[in-house]
């Protein structure tokens, strides 16, 4: 039985998810998943799949989709046909967990930092690399950033990868 009221926070107070992604994410999508299952699934929240491009991948990506498909193409549309965020997106419609590509460009904890505070994010979930025993003590810079500057609580999932 629900107790939620419509127009207010769900039971489980989140709202929106934000899931930051990029590139070298494709290792990580299973746990990735797993995550946003485990906190969107049964809080009913919508997930915003954050794509940040710097600006040589993002100029990059444009000119291949536009090379062979002619037209324009706007950022969240560009992140939406990336395979990350493509892949994630078709395993929560499966789940029914309703999701939305966005995108920004810059470095990549400043994007999705910028995009939290943005979609005013309850949540974000970043991924991160297998570290060795030592190295467990220190985030990447991406998660480090996001961790230390997003407006909300961080979840940081770790994949061997």
């Amino acid at each position: 039985m629900s107790t939620d009221v419509p127009g207010s926070a769900n039971a489980a107070g989140l709202e929106t998810v934000l899931v930051g992604v990029g590139g070298r994410d494709d290792a990580r999508v299973d746990a990735l998943v797993d995550a946003i299952r485990a906190v969107a699934g049964p809080s009913d929240a919508t997930v915003v799949i954050a794509h940040v491009f710097d600006t040589d991948s993002y100029r990059d990506a444009v000119e291949r989709l536009l090379d062979t498909e002619g037209g324009d193409i706007g950022p969240d549309e560009l992140a939406a046909r990336m395979s990350v965020t493509r892949e994630i997106s078709d395993r929560l419609e499966a789940d029914s967990i309703d999701c939305e590509p966005r995108a920004t460009t810059g470095t990549s904890g400043e994007g999705v930092v910028s995009l939290a505070e943005d979609v005013d994010a309850d949540l974000v979930i970043v991924g991160g690399r297998q570290r060795s025993p030592t190295g467990k003590a220190i985030f990447g810079s991406t998660a480090q950033e996001v961790m230390l500057n997003a407006p909300c609580p961080v979840t940081f999932v770790r994949a061997g990868d």
